[in-house]
């Protein structure tokens, strides 16, 4: 049984944001603070990822636990009334995850998806320090097919 009436709860819902969230606002602070430039929701590519470096043919996905179903993270809850929906949401959103990397590989593109437990303060800097570390050996990669 929900705690909210339906309207408290559509409210609620309708205040959740898909672009320039919190933590998608964490890792592109850092991207541009170590001179990283990004896309953010790329038309260019398939999908819209959250930051596209395209000098790097690099995306990077900022993903909820809860809405994309981080496995084995406590924050991938299932929600006890309206099951079937939930499920069903939660299918629908990791099948489309999956069709993306599958397009942005057939494409080239390199993929870093960050989940949100990762930017928790206890867990940051050691997934800012992974993305900068496999950012900068696919900026070496490149520099070397470019002949630079």
């Amino acid at each position: 049984m929900d705690r909210l009436s339906q309207a408290e709860r559509s409210r609620v819902m309708s205040r959740i944001r898909s672009r320039d969230t919190g933590p998608e606002m964490l890792v592109r602070r850092m991207l541009y603070a170590n001179g990283y430039r990004y896309r953010c929701q790329w038309k260019g590519v398939p999908g819209h990822p959250d930051v596209a470096i395209p000098r790097l043919r690099t995306l990077i996905e900022i993903r909820g636990c809860f809405w994309h179903r981080h496995e084995g993270c406590s924050d991938a809850t299932t929600p006890k009334s309206n099951c079937a929906f939930w499920n069903e949401k939660f299918r629908r959103n990791v099948e489309r995850d999956a069709r993306h990397e599958k397009e942005w590989s057939d494409l080239g593109w390199n993929l870093i998806v960050v989940w949100t437990c990762g930017l928790v303060p206890s867990e940051r800097e050691k997934t800012f320090r992974f993305i900068l570390k496999t950012l900068a050996r696919w900026e070496k990669g490149a520099e070397k097919r470019d002949g630079r």
